[in-house]
């Protein structure tokens, strides 16, 4: 007997009402992991399950522990929270001490940063020191040099975020692929098609993205991750995540049905003496010089771990692996 799942489930705004939330508000609440959705069909449309709604409904403080939950609150707001001025909260915030969960464009286009509310008073509770008195040297110090981890915490925090939404090792690897430019990308990513379906599997932007087309190229900038060793943790952590994807399934290619290159075909996994001779450059796909060079371990191919010397070693799917001229690691000593 087949069961129409719809009977059991219900839209967001649907849920949102009956939750007692406004939209932005569910929506946060999903980012978050307070409400759990099922996929509805293909593409991206979730629903949400009837069971759900009762056991958020069942709470012995609903409404008004879940609305509290996802509570924002910009600078103005959480410094009152905290008994501190708003320019000492905004240092607090700019050397890391607390993470915004969101971000707006007001009408001069400068940002405006929010915060969960239940974080910030947790941060009044646990350092209580960095409330009154003169801060730290180590922060003066950032603060003189302009430090400000605002954009950085959000882009971390949103990932996380992200990757714990899914199980899909692609869409896992698109969450971090996102946090790159386009020439960032394609340096970890030689393969068009797999970049392709990175980019198909991108996460949609976040709520609120401004309209105008100078205040949205703002607010993509903040979404790319900027500071050097950012950049380079995102492009370790994607190559590893691309390795994990492609021993799941391959990227999809015009024409091929089977496995590819060297990851693991959907036949089974792939031999370590065929791993290594891709790193060598003798990978089945391609032709030309695309056939000599193969797709490498995603480990050769960082262009960034060439100004690490040595870093090549870390890479321990082969002894060629080590060796490997590709991307750079000649200069690096490896």
């Amino acid at each position: 007997m087949v069961v129409d799942e719809r009977t059991h489930t219900v839209t967001p705004g649907r849920a949102a009402r009956e939750l007692d939330l406004r939209r932005d508000e569910f929506r946060l609440a999903v980012l978050l992991g307070l409400v759990r959705t099922v996929p509805a069909g293909e593409g991206d449309r979730r629903r949400i399950e009837r069971g759900e709604l009762d056991r958020l409904r069942a709470a012995p403080d609903f409404p008004a522990g879940l609305r509290e939950r996802v509570r924002t609150v910009g600078t103005g707001e959480a410094a009152a929270l905290l008994g501190i001025t708003a320019e000492r909260f905004t240092r607090l915030a700019r050397t890391g001490h607390l993470s915004p969960v969101r971000f707006s464009l007001n009408r001069y286009r400068m940002v405006v940063w929010r915060y969960l509310a239940q974080e910030v008073v947790e941060f009044g509770l646990t350092r209580p020191d960095l409330l009154r008195g003169r801060l730290p040297q180590e922060l003066r110090e950032g603060l003189a040099a302009h430090v400000d981890r605002r954009p950085r915490n959000w882009r971390m925090r949103r990932l996380g975020l992200l990757l714990r939404a899914t199980g899909d090792p692609w869409t896992q690897a698109a969450a971090i692929a996102s946090l790159l430019d386009p020439v960032q990308l394609a340096e970890v990513v030689d393969d068009p098609y797999e970049r392709a379906y990175l980019d198909r599997l991108r996460p949609p932007p976040p709520p609120g993205m401004p309209v105008s087309p100078i205040s949205r190229e703002i607010a993509e900038r903040l979404m790319l991750a900027d500071d050097p060793d950012e950049l380079l943790w995102h492009r370790l952590s994607l190559a590893l995540a691309l390795d994990e994807a492609r021993e799941e399934r391959q990227a999809p290619h015009p024409g091929e049905t089977g496995g590819r290159g060297c990851g693991r075909p959907a036949g089974g996994p792939v031999s370590a003496g065929r791993e290594a001779a891709c790193c060598l450059g003798g990978g089945a796909r391609g032709t030309g010089d695309r056939s000599r060079r193969g797709r490498g371990c995603s480990w050769c191919r960082i262009g960034g771990l060439s100004r690490i010397g040595g870093l090549g070693r870390i890479c321990d799917r082969s002894r060629i692996c080590d060796r490997s001229r590709i991307g750079g690691l000649d200069r690096a000593g490896g």
